[in-house]
């Protein structure tokens, strides 16, 4: 019987083959057991090291310091490094106290700086008196201001913010939900919802995505009453129209929200009041009605 091999297809020999034969190789010796733990723990001994060395350098007080965790520990990093790249060392925007707590209680609202991509880059303090949350807690939700909007809002925000970089110095405007504490969402029944008003200026000459912030105050659309108090009347306006929407009658209470006085209102159009990109919105209501 002639064996033929399988690869060149020529009579073979017994144990014989075209293929070169590999030569038996000799046992390996087992290689000695290492433990890693050791390496282990000083890889986390080094990491544990470096951490706590950055976070002995955030502009914060040594009580909150104490209770950050790894993960607030990196985002507050992160958010001072991206601020020190956006501005300079005399025109960065003060961190905490030495904005002056007295200052911040006067505003609307809390400031907001995002970056081009809408990173952020700012939040000032009293952002705890609107949302409920301290700026180390919003940063645990994400490091755009998306991660803190209502998901539903997000594309519309982007646009907003897409305009406004294209043309800086142009003031947007947008309102949505922002992300609260638990105990705000139960006491209140929801997240807060807050006018966002703003526009990109440009940090250097010539202006690019990496100089160029956008700078904003963040406003709750209704101040939440006190704890223990009642609802202020200020909280809402009523008014009343003829069929094509012209003010008859206004509530005082109007000059908290619009600024106008109840006399300069009455006689005219609620549309003059609307923003241009609302009114056939409103128009579409108006008819519906």
């Amino acid at each position: 019987m002639t064996i033929f091999c399988s690869h060149c297809h020529q009579p073979l020999q017994a144990e014989m083959s075209c293929l070169p034969r590999r030569d038996k190789q000799a046992p390996r010796a087992s290689r000695p057991f290492r433990s890693t733990k050791s390496a282990s723990k000083a890889r986390r001994d080094q990491i544990n090291a470096e951490l706590q060395e950055l976070r002995s350098l955030l502009p914060i007080s040594m009580r909150e310091k104490e209770r950050l965790s790894y993960l607030h520990t990196m985002a507050l990093v992160c958010l001072q490094l991206r601020g020190a790249q956006l501005f300079s060392p005399g025109s960065a925007p003060p961190a905490g106290p030495a904005l002056g707590t007295e200052l911040l209680s006067l505003l609307p609202g809390f400031l907001l700086v995002l970056s081009a991509s809408g990173k952020l880059v700012y939040i000032s303090e009293n952002v705890a008196q609107v949302l409920g949350l301290s700026v180390v807690e919003l940063l645990a939700q994400g490091d755009t201001v998306f991660d803190i909007l209502d998901g539903q809002a997000c594309e519309d925000v982007y646009k907003k913010l897409l305009l406004a970089q294209q043309e800086p110095g142009r003031e947007v405007t947008f309102v949505s939900e922002m992300c609260t504490s638990k105990a705000f969402r139960l006491k209140h029944g929801g997240n807060r919802v807050v006018t966002v008003c703003g526009r990109f200026v440009a940090l250097s000459w010539p202006p690019s995505p990496s100089t160029t912030a956008f700078l904003a105050l963040c406003s709750p659309v209704l101040q939440s009453p006190a704890d223990g108090e009642v609802g202020s009347q200020d909280d809402i306006f009523q008014s009343t129209h003829i069929l094509d929407m012209t003010f008859i009658d206004v509530t005082e209470s109007v000059t908290y929200h619009l600024g106008y006085r109840k006399e300069e209102l009455v006689g005219q159009s609620w549309y003059s009041l609307l923003h241009p990109e609302d009114a056939d919105l409103a128009a579409a209501l108006h008819r519906a009605v």
